[in-house]
């Protein structure tokens, strides 16, 4: 695998490329490039010799050919929002599509075209207005490119698949500067690979998603207190397993915070929380709720209609960008009672108002997908967890890393193996490896293929 290396380019080859560019050039020193390097994770702090803010497809295949005729170590960013800091690099290039912002939605054919540098609240803004939806994640500022290319667990995962699942086709500029489409007909060697296995393969300049019928969903969060974990979480776990595909849910905690619609005596009171997405017609959502709400009546209740893309943006002023971020991810097969008793013990422990633990089911239509026709291997997985250290004071990260650690490695042994590789730090190839399975070796083949010399290394997804 290719080290990060540190090259010195001639200040005219810098001009030149800088000349070739719609988009802006920027360097050390110039207005903007400290606002331009900070990516969502305010944990990683690297400096990039350049960052070129492409505007189209010709600003990307000029920046991949400088990447690869002088040796610079290349990243590519989308929203930004990778854990590692996959997005940025010391000394090298950074392709940033955050310019890139084209959507277009194809109303009759339910389909959407979303260029590399969006969100997920852009595309909701854009298909919302036509009673569509594609599956996507749990936080709208999150960008398209990093959470399709590692796989898209979310809101819609039971009723609707994966957003790899929902992903038709891909424009993509590989490492010899070509531009190639990959779907189901062409290149679908390379269409199989970014259907779950990273960023390992070229830059993705758009995406062409298949849309569903989704407007107004029945949902929302209701929450107990934190010392009902244990009971809440073995009823949710049960019920979410037997559920009709068109109920989702996912578990985790919350500290509630002090402002509202929240009542004020629990501002400040850490509370287990299930968020739940139904899909079905919304006559019918009280009765699929009802007995939700008797077997364990929630302290508060915000479950309810509410427009797909509030969902979906639900949780972006509680996590903006620039707090500190430490990730731990499994996959679970079930929750044991011991799993479950050991959630309990560090719900307890929680390091910061935000930190928490989320559990996201990925049964339903997402497992009706064969383990080895994406990337994504772990369609036999019910469960993906990650645990979350995160604060706002950089002071904190040593208690919010230990927390994390030593809960997941107590939890781990009750895993499936494996993890979701979009919620996990910079975990070796050893992690790696267990995400991806058997698939492993065949992403490798493709990788062999498509990028021989591994220019495309700064991802979490990297075989050799």
């Amino acid at each position: 695998m290719s080290e990060q290396t540190m090259v010195t380019l001639d200040a005219a080859v810098i001009q030149e490329f800088a000349a070739r560019l719609r988009g802006e050039l920027l360097q050390p020193g110039d207005g903007g490039y400290d606002a331009g390097r900070a990516v969502y994770n305010a944990m990683i702090d690297r400096r990039p010799a350049l960052i070129a803010r492409c505007a189209d497809v010709a600003d990307v295949i000029a920046a991949v050919n400088l990447a690869r005729e002088h040796g610079l170590t290349l990243a590519v960013r989308g929203g930004g929002h990778s854990g590692p800091g996959w997005g940025t690099c010391d000394d090298g290039l950074v392709i940033d599509l955050g310019r890139m912002k084209g959507i277009r939605v194809d109303p009759d054919a339910r389909t959407v075209r979303v260029e590399g540098g969006c969100t997920w609240g852009e595309v909701d803004h854009a298909t919302h207005a036509f009673g569509l939806a594609t599956p996507s994640g749990f936080i709208s500022t999150t960008g398209v490119g990093g959470l399709t290319l590692g796989g898209g667990i979310g809101y819609l995962a039971r009723a609707c698949g994966l957003t790899i699942d929902n992903l038709l086709e891909a424009d993509v500029v590989l490492a010899d500067g070509r531009l190639v489409r990959a779907n189901a007909d062409t290149h679908p060697d390379l269409f199989w690979a970014l259907r779950g296995g990273g960023g390992n393969f070229g830059v993705v300049t758009s995406f062409l998603f298949r849309l569903h019928p989704i407007s107004t969903v029945y949902g929302g969060p209701m929450l107990w207190p934190i010392e009902q974990t244990a009971e809440v979480l073995k009823f949710w776990h049960d019920f979410i397993l037997a559920a009709p595909e068109d109920i989702n849910g996912w578990f985790g905690y919350a500290t509630v915070p002090p402002a509202p619609p929240f009542p004020e005596p629990y501002h400040h009171r850490e509370m287990c929380v299930i968020t739940w997405c139904y899909t079905g017609p919304l006559e019918r959502a009280a009765q699929r709720f009802a007995p939700i709400r008797a077997a364990h009546p929630p302290t508060i209740d915000f479950a309810g209609p509410i427009p797909w893309p509030a969902l979906q943006s639900m949780f972006d002023a509680l996590l903006p960008a620039g707090l500190q971020w430490y990730w731990k991810a499994d996959f679970f097969h079930t929750l044991s009672d011991e799993a479950i008793a050991l959630h309990a013990k560090y719900a307890l422990q929680l390091p910061s108002a935000l930190s928490t633990m989320h559990l996201y089911p990925i049964t339903g239509a997402a497992q009706r997908v064969g383990r080895g026709d994406t990337a994504f291997s772990f369609r036999d997985a019910s469960f993906a967890g990650v645990i979350g250290g995160i604060d706002p004071d950089p002071a904190n990260n040593e208690r919010l890393i230990a927390w994390a650690r030593e809960y997941w490695q107590a939890l781990h042994p009750h895993s499936a193996g494996g993890a979701y590789v979009n919620m996990i730090m910079d975990e070796g190839q050893e992690m790696v490896q267990a995400a991806y399975r058997d698939n492993y070796a065949r992403l490798a083949r493709v990788k062999a293929s498509y990028d021989p010399t591994n220019l495309f290394h700064m991802n979490t997804t990297r075989p050799t």
